[in-house]
């Protein structure tokens, strides 16, 4: 994977720009020595790491713009970090980069039950937003697996979901207002706690853009009141692509169940050695739950179930309680703790058409032989976010180069498709040289043309998204470490 070299300019003058950053922010806030800043090296993509030059981390949205105009008046690349989950390495420093991260901005700001909305700063946990109102009978509905430790500030960044998107959808659909402080340290309000605010919509445009565009510190989230009750039903089948065409078939019959969720044998069985959910020994097994009053929920299991059924499941279980449902969701909680028990894995992120499940899931099985590497598939079947986890053996020369290259080949195929790169993720470094495989030149200019209107030098997360040889010319010119 290639970076460009770090600014010796900027290495060079590192204690002067600590000390400028040490002016404007509180003491303890800037970290700087190399044994600290190793907590800092790396995301959640842990195959890939790099010290930064220093770590900021500021207790106020003020504090933030403070610091990004030091490192914009300095020519200092900034890498916006949250809870440092990302899987696609969008959190990954160079060694010139300053680190800015929101961790200490975690509070609630404000709550407003009769509008149905929360603010928060965005350094507050995705399931924390959940507790802050459920015991007024509200909950917060994007739930990423790594909801416990994500940050509101990296969903924003990276469009975040969960299971439960099918129904509620993905961050973007769950987000009013934000609070974005640019490289020039500017502070910007967009959006509201309404619908349709006034001026222009730049809340689409900030939502997904990977920190390209500045740093969101405050966010007005959609909260939404508890629904009446909840059912899961498991159903195992023999045959993964079988599998995919009862999802298919579940969405073509026009029901909307809350989340559809697949699981391959791989997963299932290391899932049942590490959590004991007590799952079916199958191939494969979906998770599908639906919500409303105990009449509308028995109506939308029986109409699952016949679908299901022409399907010839190998077992199919609806729950009868809270804690059969509970003991049904375990094991997909606890699917990618699981499978980092047994293996080394890269999880991808593509995401395809519902009705191409069956075909993506035969290609995907077809290029894990050819590949000679094992496949795991866990994933929110029912908007066709794929989550395929590409086992391989890290201290094995060459093992890594493999499983990207068959990871390349897993997304290129979700693009032939009529899928993306991403659906939930993010490009970062993982997607970034793919991105010409969904994009012609002329939509990369225009997407980058909107990077050049808010970050002008290319100071924000500059490595990421785009091609290195595509934002050459924007970035500077600097050599690449290969």
């Amino acid at each position: 994977m290639e970076m460009p070299l770090p600014d010796q300019t900027v290495l060079a003058r590192k204690a002067e720009i600590v000390a400028l950053l040490r002016r404007v922010l509180p003491a303890g806030s800037v970290i700087d020595a190399p044994e600290e800043t190793y907590a800092y090296e790396c995301d959640a993509l842990t195959a890939y790491r790099c010290p930064p030059l220093a770590v900021v981390l500021p207790e106020t949205t003020e504090q933030v713009a403070a610091a990004l105009k030091i490192c914009h008046e300095q020519n200092v690349p900034v890498v916006p970090r949250g809870a440092g989950t990302s899987l696609a390495g969008g959190a990954m420093p160079t060694s010139d980069a300053v680190i800015i991260g929101i961790a200490k901005m975690n509070e609630v700001l404000e709550t407003d039950y009769d509008n149905r909305i929360i603010r928060v700063q965005t350094g507050r946990t995705n399931l924390s937003v959940t507790g802050a109102v459920e015991e007024n009978g509200f909950f917060y509905a994007p739930d990423p697996s790594s909801q416990l430790a994500c940050a509101i500030a990296g969903n924003i960044a990276m469009n975040s979901g969960g299971a439960h998107c099918l129904k509620y959808g993905v961050t973007t659909n769950n987000l009013l207002g934000a609070r974005l402080v640019t490289i020039e340290g500017d502070i910007i309000d967009v959006g509201g706690p309404y619908m349709d605010a006034g001026g222009l919509d730049l809340l689409a445009l900030i939502c997904g853009s990977e920190g390209q565009l500045g740093i969101v510190t405050e966010a007005t989230l959609r909260i939404l009141p508890k629904p009446e009750g909840a059912r899961p039903i498991l159903i195992g089948f023999d045959d993964n692509e079988v599998a995919g065409a009862c999802v298919s078939d579940v969405i073509k019959a026009g029901i909307l169940p809350v989340a559809i969720e697949f699981m391959d044998r791989i997963c299932i069985r290391a899932t049942e050695d590490f959590a004991g959910a007590g799952y079916p020994d199958c191939e494969a097994l979906l998770i599908v739950e639906v919500e409303g009053s105990d009449a509308e929920i028995d109506a939308q299991l029986e109409r699952i179930s016949e679908i299901a059924q022409k399907h010839n499941p190998v077992e199919l279980r609806q729950s009868q309680s809270a804690e059969e449902s509970a003991k049904i969701w375990l094991g997909r909680k606890s699917a990618f703790g699981a499978m980092g028990q047994i293996n080394d894995y890269m999880c991808l992120d593509g995401t395809i058409p519902v009705s191409q499940l069956p075909l993506v899931l035969r290609r995907i099985s077809e290029l894990s032989e050819e590949f000679g590497l094992k496949v795991g598939n866990v994933f929110h079947a029912g908007d066709g976010n794929m989550h395929p986890l590409i086992l391989f053996d890290a201290n094995k020369p060459g093992d890594l180069e493999k499983c990207e290259d068959l990871g390349a080949e897993i997304l290129k195929l979700c693009v032939s498709v009529g899928g993306c790169l991403t659906g939930e993720h993010g490009v970062g470094v993982e997607k970034r040289e793919l991105m010409t495989h969904q994009f012609s030149a002329d939509d990369l200019d225009i997407q980058m043309a909107v990077k050049d209107v808010f970050d002008e030098k290319w100071l924000l997360n500059p490595a990421k998204v785009f091609p290195l040889s595509v934002s050459a010319s924007r970035r500077g010119p600097q050599e690449v470490n290969r």
